[in-house]
């Protein structure tokens, strides 16, 4: 597998308040969800978002409440993936558990730039910036982690090993 897009960059301490506000949790519906994503920390990013785009952070992105919409929100976004110096561990496992990819490199969170583009190798575990033909390292998801995000997340990874089916 790998994800390839263009970077949109946000600093450290990204809660959850700013990747979707409060003000939309009455709805669970994604692509309600998706039409506010990140509009607190940016109101124009809804708009300039294009699906597969990626979202690079610096440390502690997704940190405050344990709410599932924000990675939802993302996901429904069309951001194909997040790579941040560290995440909140409720937001990591939240983002695991709907299907969202996501990637601690704080290498790549310091070297990539607006609008670079890159693409990411889950399996050799390199972040290749190919604008700026640079390359980062990130931490490894662990095995069954990965198969869960590969599933779509953590709903279908069930309803696929329940029916026999390989991940």
């Amino acid at each position: 597998m790998r994800i390839r897009g263009r970077c949109h960059i946000f600093g450290n301490d990204v809660d959850t308040d700013a990747i979707i506000p409060a003000r939309y949790l009455n709805t669970f519906d994604p692509k309600e969800l998706a039409r506010h994503v990140m509009e607190d920390a940016d109101p124009a990013f809804p708009s300039r978002v294009q699906p597969g785009d990626i979202i690079v952070a610096g440390k502690n992105f997704g940190c405050g409440s344990s709410r599932e919409h924000a990675p939802l929100a993302i996901k429904a976004a069309g951001i194909g993936a997040v790579i941040a110096s560290s995440f909140a561990r409720i937001f990591y496992r939240n983002a695991i558990n709907i299907g969202l990819p996501i990637f601690e490199s704080p290498e790549a969170a310091q070297g990539i730039s607006p609008g670079d583009e890159v693409e990411i190798r889950p399996e050799e575990g390199i972040i290749y910036n190919l604008t700026k033909g640079e390359s980062y390292k990130f931490t490894p998801v662990p095995p069954f982690m990965q198969e869960i995000i590969d599933a779509g997340g953590l709903l279908s990874y069930v309803a696929k090993k329940v029916k026999g089916e390989h991940v």
